[in-house]
């Protein structure tokens, strides 16, 4: 079994030698500035860490499963950041605001191809699986992505439609992370599905922690500016709660003018009233532990000390929120 530290060793070499093609410069130093930009690298490292359950030392095969995994991550967020106005990630500026919209929809495409360049790297005997893992997930995370957008046009979304939006969104791809370690480690399939079992619900809880402190959190610890899902109107965990308990309340924060800064504080500021007027606050870090939990049961056919580390992951990677 392959311990945290060598874990960090490895991601920190990974990322820090990843390489693009150099030309045209204009393609592909988004995809250089986007991996720059670092982030907790959660994806890339559960892989890892799915994989060091089984094997003793990192092989070439995984640590480009890992690399893929991480460019379609950053593949996903560049087209995000445009579809959502996003002008800061990581506290920096988007791709789409740093090279305009055309660049970003381009770097973006080739950056998701790059990670299909990747992930064909391991070996014969899994390659197969492992593609058809990452296809499914991809499709999947787009599916996601086109409810969060379809939603921004309904008045009420139920508990359930939410949940399955952003399980797509997000929880298949901490699923498939974890899987593909397993995968490639040439881990029995009881494993691998309890994997990507604890992946998804993880995923889960840390989609409804970042709806959280999306609204309640520090701008100068998430990297991005407070209140974007209110301001643009989006569905997040507490705005589709909030909406099912009193809808008139909502409604009225998002009728709101944010054309200037103070408005905009304003109106967010508006939104925490109302969310803690119904406990929807309250209610989201009950739901952020749930599913926490539930991952942490996933893991229970694994060794005893694999147990602890993934019990230890999912509490760091929630616990601000939960």
């Amino acid at each position: 079994m392959i311990n945290e530290s060598l874990t960090d060793a490895a991601l920190e070499k990974l990322f820090g030698g990843l390489e693009f093609r150099k030309e045209p410069a204009g393609l592909y130093d988004p995809l250089r500035y986007m991996i720059s930009i670092g982030g907790k690298r959660i994806r890339p490292r559960l892989c890892l860490m799915a994989y060091g359950i089984f094997r003793d030392s990192f092989s070439e095969e995984v640590l480009s499963a890992a690399s893929a995994l991480e460019v379609f991550h950053s593949f996903t967020l560049i087209h995000d950041d445009i579809m959502d106005r996003s002008p800061l990630r990581r506290g920096r500026e988007t791709v789409w605001k740093k090279w305009g919209h055309d660049t970003a929809i381009l770097s973006g495409d080739v950056m998701l191809i790059d990670g299909y360049r990747r992930i064909c790297k391991v070996q014969d005997k899994v390659r197969a699986e492992a593609v058809a893992l990452f296809s499914k997930t991809a499709s999947e995370v787009c599916e996601g992505q086109q409810y969060d957008m379809a939603f921004e046009s309904l008045e009420k979304v139920g508990m359930d439609d939410y949940g399955k939006m952003i399980g797509l969104k997000t929880a298949v791809l901490l699923g498939c992370s974890a899987k593909m370690g397993a995968i490639v480690a040439e881990a029995p399939r009881e494993a691998c599905d309890a994997l990507y079992d604890y992946g998804y619900r993880l995923g889960m809880a840390f989609q409804i922690a970042d709806d959280y402190l999306d609204i309640f959190g520090d701008e100068k610890v998430i990297g991005k500016p407070i209140g974007g899902d209110i301001l643009n109107g989006k569905k997040s965990w507490l705005t589709t709660r909030t909406a099912i308990l009193d809808s008139s309340a909502l409604g009225k924060v998002f009728a709101m003018e944010a054309g200037n800064g103070s408005a905009k504080a304003a109106k967010i500021e508006a939104a925490r009233e109302v969310y803690r007027r119904y406990g929807v606050d309250r209610d989201a870090k009950a739901e952020i532990a749930r599913f926490k939990d539930l991952a942490i049961d996933a893991a229970k056919v694994l060794p005893a000390e694999a147990r602890e580390g993934l019990s230890s992951f999912a509490n760091a990677l929630v616990g601000c929120a939960g």
